[in-house]
């Protein structure tokens, strides 16, 4: 059954496949820069979502040495809107030791790529499977439900991801392991969903256990979640002639390097005002973060961005979210602390 699959799959692939920005056309050899940069980018991303940020980012650094060049801040503020922002602090790192340490071109097995900053045991396989035409076995969510269903796994994920990798790599063949990876990605993204599968369209249906079951959408089994712990902050929207401050948050740590309004403490000694909070869920807990907002007439030394061009400066979705919060604040009525909030009662 592997071998008859895997072949059906191909077959599928050859004719079916999208034609997705960093896949290189039938003439074209495959160009490890570009495979690298999307499977970075679609990390826990959606295809529909990360296609933009693939297209601006391979139009404005086209070449690894370009990116490696690039200035932080423009990384970081180009990768704004795309979630899990550690990856934008290794993608610049890998970048620069594929540079530095290997003359600018990314190794062509999974081994060394593991050694690079940023590249996991799945980002490697595929790499040196699609860019190099090695054989390798790269199991993402996708290639989890495709074989959980195929062979019936009944055990549940985390526990059977080792029994998937093995079935994984029964049915990864040994020339075209690059179009096997992207097969069965592609149809796990298209065909083979988490909720309703189309079987009737599937290339594999006749091999897979879990579509003669009759409820192929039952697999992979998932334990279940432990509820998502529940975070509350504070954020400062301090204006200034039409110019809001802004700092650079530290490197390491949550939304690391990325510009955003202060936190944790006022940064300056200014009449502050509620302007409600916003809620933000993130990987591993929820976040309500209430903004307060000030004016000051004193210049404080740092990052001051115009009011009216507050996109351009990058923020991350959650500070994003605070800004339009900040902005309207702007343009409402400032009222002394404690008068807004019985205005606000007499309105009710």
């Amino acid at each position: 059954m592997p071998v008859d699959a895997s072949q059906a799959l191909l077959c599928w692939y050859a004719v079916d496949k999208r034609p997705l920005p960093w896949r290189a056309k039938a003439d074209e050899a495959a160009d490890p820069y570009r495979v690298w940069l999307s499977e970075v980018m679609l990390q826990q991303t959606t295809i529909a979502h990360a296609r933009p940020y693939f297209e601006a980012f391979s139009a404005r650094w086209p070449t690894v040495e370009a990116l490696a060049a690039a200035d932080d801040g423009d990384v970081m503020a180009a990768w704004a809107g795309l979630g899990y922002y550690a990856r934008a602090r290794n993608l610049l790192a890998c970048a620069r030791a594929v540079v530095a340490e290997h003359g600018g071109r990314f190794p062509d097995d999974e081994a060394r790529l593991r050694t690079l900053p940023g590249i996991g045991a799945y980002t490697a396989a595929a790499v040196a499977a699609i860019a190099f035409g090695r054989r390798a076995v790269a199991v993402d969510a996708n290639v989890e439900r495709v074989v959980a269903r195929l062979f019936a796994v009944a055990e549940p994920l985390p526990a059977a991801r080792p029994r998937l990798k093995t079935l994984a790599d029964r049915l990864t063949p040994d020339r075209g392991a690059g179009d096997f990876i992207q097969a069965v990605m592609e149809l796990g993204q298209t065909i083979c969903l988490p909720r309703g599968p189309d079987c009737a369209r599937c290339p594999v249906a006749a091999f897979c256990a879990g579509c003669r079951e009759g409820d192929p959408a039952r697999y992979p089994v998932k334990a279940a979640k432990a509820a998502r712990p529940h975070r509350t902050g504070t954020a400062y929207w301090l204006e200034r002639e039409g110019d809001v401050f802004l700092v650079r948050r530290p490197a390491k740590g949550l939304l690391g390097g990325m510009l955003a309004l202060p936190t944790v403490t006022p940064p300056a000694d200014v009449d502050w005002h509620d302007a409600g909070s916003v809620s933000h869920v993130f990987t591993h807990f929820t976040l309500e973060m209430k903004l307060l907002c000030g004016h000051t007439d004193s210049r404080l030394e740092g990052i001051w961005q115009p009011i009216a061009r507050i996109e351009e400066a990058g923020l991350p979705t959650l500070f994003a979210k605070l800004a339009f919060r900040g902005a309207a604040w702007r343009s409402a009525p400032q009222l002394p602390m404690g008068v807004a909030e019985v205005t606000r009662a007499a309105a009710e």
